[in-house]
């Protein structure tokens, strides 16, 4: 309690949801920047360990030409061996006709588009205006459409771009409203290079809930300056009730150079616990997940909730193991 209030009378207090749904990105967008080739395995084993960890939402590859991300070149493989449970959507990036099709193939039920705020980064990332990129999605949208699969959007560079620096709100909400209108059943608002703060993540979803309901609007925060967690709570205060996030604090963009990486799961789920909000989340199972994808990568995860719960959860155990010898 904080002054004598419960966590239900302060997430009252400070107007947060409920509940919310942790989207989970680590295995699409956590290791599509990883510079070593991961078995197939690897990836498998991550998904169903986040698959028993709760998460109803579990972005699992792309269907992207080899060429550009060769880290996810075995989409197809990848989606036939998980662990598919029923309740659990296991969504997959398409970026055009050709990746959809693979992605329908491969028994994908729900895909996800992308558009940028930012008319630099759009030409950089893929060679096109804003407006062209949104116009090559409307042949996935209705293809999808014919086949009963759900689409999410993606707003990416939606306060700054490393390109053009300041993203106007309108700009971002204008990307929301066309990916929403396209037929997108919730659209995610990406800090692509995590430089906002609390007041330019407000503004910017003040003005997309003018156009979008704020119950379809997802918030993906970068912690690149350290304000991840801070932009998630203004989200949450503005009614925002979707966090995307990453196992471990894995993955960034390979265009945003200097976006060190998605917020991390561990921590988010260690912050709504705190104010009470409900996830669905078994913490335990995921610091389990955590620990598999660091291990095998060889690298510490960039969860600093989820280093202190497995420091001391180890530490715990030695004391355990002392007490039996």
């Amino acid at each position: 309690t904080l002054h004598g209030l419960s966590t239900r009378q302060l997430s009252t207090l400070l107007s947060l949801p409920k509940s919310v749904t942790i989207y989970e990105v680590g295995p699409r967008d956590g290791l599509q920047n990883e510079p070593t080739q991961i078995p197939t395995s690897t990836k498998v084993t991550l998904i169903n360990k986040l698959t028993e960890a709760g998460f109803r939402a579990i972005e699992a590859t792309s269907f992207v030409s080899p060429k550009w991300v060769p880290q996810l070149a075995d989409a197809a493989e990848v989606m036939k061996q998980i662990a598919r449970k029923p309740g659990v959507a296991y969504p997959v990036l398409t970026p055009n006709m050709k990746g959809f099709e693979g992605a329908l193939a491969a028994g994908a039920r729900e895909v996800a588009i992308f558009g940028a705020a930012s008319e630099a980064f759009s030409q950089r990332n893929i060679n096109c205006s804003v407006s062209e990129s949104l116009k090559r999605f409307e042949a996935v949208t209705e293809a999808a459409k014919k086949e009963g699969v759900r689409v999410r959007g993606y707003v990416s560079c939606v306060v700054g771009c490393p390109y053009q620096g300041k993203v106007e709100p309108q700009a971002a909400a204008d990307v929301a409203r066309a990916l929403y209108d396209m037929g997108c059943y919730e659209v995610s608002m990406g800090d692509t290079i995590g430089v906002g703060t609390p007041a330019s993540v407000a503004r910017m979803f003040e003005a997309s809930m003018k156009v979008v309901p704020v119950e379809k609007l997802a918030a993906h925060m970068h912690d690149t300056y350290g304000q991840a967690l801070a932009n998630i709570l203004a989200s949450l205060q503005l009614g925002v009730s979707v966090i995307d996030s990453s196992v471990a604090g894995l993955g960034g963009c390979p265009y945003a150079k200097g976006a060190s990486g998605n917020v991390a799961t561990e921590d988010v789920v260690y912050m709504l616990d705190g104010l009470g909000v409900h996830h669905g989340t078994k913490l335990e199972v995921l610091l389990d997940a955590a620990a598999f994808i660091s291990q095998a990568l060889g690298k510490p995860s960039h969860s600093r909730a989820g280093n202190a719960l497995l420091a001391a959860r180890a530490a715990a155990a030695a004391k355990k193991a002392k007490q039996q010898a």
